[in-house]
């Protein structure tokens, strides 16, 4: 663990992977320890922002040295099921890129066990950790510009889904009528990182 000062508020906390992000993060918040304002996860460090009026740099330092050997077992909070009609655009490529049929690669996608590693690129756009490995697929050379919200993508070891329609460079395997983005909407995310997550085939 390596902690890294960022600016008057917050530490950068660097770990030796994504497991033990989610970990540490977890651990932090069944503590709720005082004047910690928000923990933010991405693939191996975990943002700490504080209230300086309430916990001081050595409180965070403390807080941090008794949690260093957090278990990764620890990590997922709430099960989120996705409906998922799988009729993506890029679907037929994926089936032949990854020497498999069709429905070998929905049953694939099917079968693995998803968690919510980190958020990033867009608002509410959540990594998900578990693809099967014969499903790793690199991104598209040529991105899309517009990626209907919804969609639901695979690239090198993640899935997701994309909660608004964006540009986007990952391929599209099907589709979710689940609106995981809401603004109007408490809480605006369903898939907060740590969120376990299985995706459950529907019809049109």
């Amino acid at each position: 663990m390596r902690v890294l000062r960022c600016g008057l508020d917050a530490v950068l906390v660097e770990v030796a992977d994504r497991e033990q992000v989610l970990a540490l993060r977890a651990a932090l918040r069944r503590a709720e320890p005082d004047g910690v304002t928000e923990l933010i996860p991405a693939a191996r460090t975990l943002l700490i922002r504080y209230d300086r009026r309430r916990i001081t740099p050595d409180g965070i330092d403390a807080l941090l040295a008794d949690r260093r050997n957090e278990s990764p077992d620890e990590q997922a909070s709430g099960e989120l099921i996705v409906p998922v009609n799988y009729d993506g655009a890029d679907l037929a490529e994926v089936a032949e890129l990854s020497g498999l049929s069709v429905r070998d690669v929905v049953r694939r996608h099917l079968e693995a066990d998803y968690t919510v590693a980190f958020c990033g690129f867009a608002p509410g756009f959540a990594y998900l950790t578990g693809l099967d490995p014969e499903l790793r697929l690199p991104r598209r050379e040529s991105p899309r510009t517009q990626v209907p919200a919804g969609s639901v993508a695979i690239a090198d070891e993640y899935t997701g889904v994309y909660p608004r329609s964006s540009p986007g460079g990952w391929r599209l395997i099907g589709h979710t009528e689940l609106v995981v983005w809401d603004l109007n909407r408490d809480p605006v995310t369903l898939l907060p990182p740590g969120t376990r997550v299985r995706f459950e085939e529907v019809g049109p």
